[in-house]
């Protein structure tokens, strides 16, 4: 059964079993380092992060918005890819890189001075490619902001030595 977000949006982290605490800890400090890092300049939260699931929130700010005075589809995008990061990543220890070779993002209603809140989920993962899917609602309105479908590709870097 889907939980509702208290802005009316589904949750769907009840369909998902928990992280060792250890992973969970290492996932929960995504994009909260000192390096200036895109996610850094996006704002991005994390608020739950599990087994092939993730919820992350790009806290609204004005300099996130294009001319019109929405959110500027880059940076809504940008969210859309980076809350599969911890979802694809949880799985593999720190030596596994992997990256984005293919999204493909709706966007369906704009994001007009509030939150915005994002799940990302795995539909399948194989060896060296996993498949994911993201959305983004206003938190605070529950209104479908913008649905991605992404592909990732995976792989270990070889030991130095």
């Amino acid at each position: 059964m889907d939980v509702r977000l208290p802005s009316g949006a589904v949750n769907r982290s009840d369909r998902h079993a928990p992280l060792a605490p250890e992973v969970a800890e290492r996932w929960s400090r995504f994009g909260k380092g000192d390096a200036e890092l895109y996610v850094n300049l996006l704002g991005l939260v994390v608020e739950d992060v599990r087994v092939d699931y993730c919820r992350m929130r790009m806290p609204f700010r004005d300099s996130l918005n294009q001319a019109a005075g929405i959110v500027h589809g880059g940076a809504i995008a940008g969210l859309l890819d980076s809350v599969v990061v911890p979802v694809v990543g949880a799985a593999y220890d720190r030596d596994t890189r992997f990256s984005t070779v293919d999204m493909h993002v709706q966007f369906i209603s704009a994001l007009v001075r509030e939150d915005a809140l994002a799940e990302g989920w795995i539909v399948k993962r194989g060896r060296g490619t996993v498949f994911c899917e993201s959305e983004v609602v206003g938190a605070d309105s529950g209104k479908l902001i913008a649905r991605s479908v992404l592909t990732y590709n995976v792989s270990t870097v070889a030991a130095r030595g």
